[in-house]
């Protein structure tokens, strides 16, 4: 199980992030030939499709990442750096209010 949970941590994170930033990125683009091709006189078709397509990538992301929370959930995978002690059966919790 911390095979996966490094596989999750170290290789699937900061690879939603690059295509979730890539989505962004071409969002931002389709944005600006959007509003360049409306001040030239166009329709700005191109930067609409480059919209829609940025928009639809980062929905992916986000719906990955929710996939990927979910079974990280189920299957008590936790991140193998910062291990949650309440998770620790037997572990005598504090009172601070005796």
């Amino acid at each position: 199980m911390e095979a996966l949970a490094r596989l999750k941590t170290y290789v699937f994170e900061p690879a939603m992030m690059v295509v979730f930033a890539a989505g962004f990125f071409l969002f931002m683009w389709g944005m600006v030939r959007f509003f360049w091709d409306l001040s030239s006189g166009g329709e700005g078709q191109e930067g609409k499709q480059h919209m829609v397509w940025g928009v639809i990538g980062m929905f992916i992301m986000v719906a990955w990442l929710g996939i990927v929370n979910i079974i990280t959930n189920t299957f008590q995978l936790g991140d193998p750096t910062n291990p949650d002690p309440g998770r620790i059966n037997n572990v005598p919790s504090i009172n601070v209010l005796r």
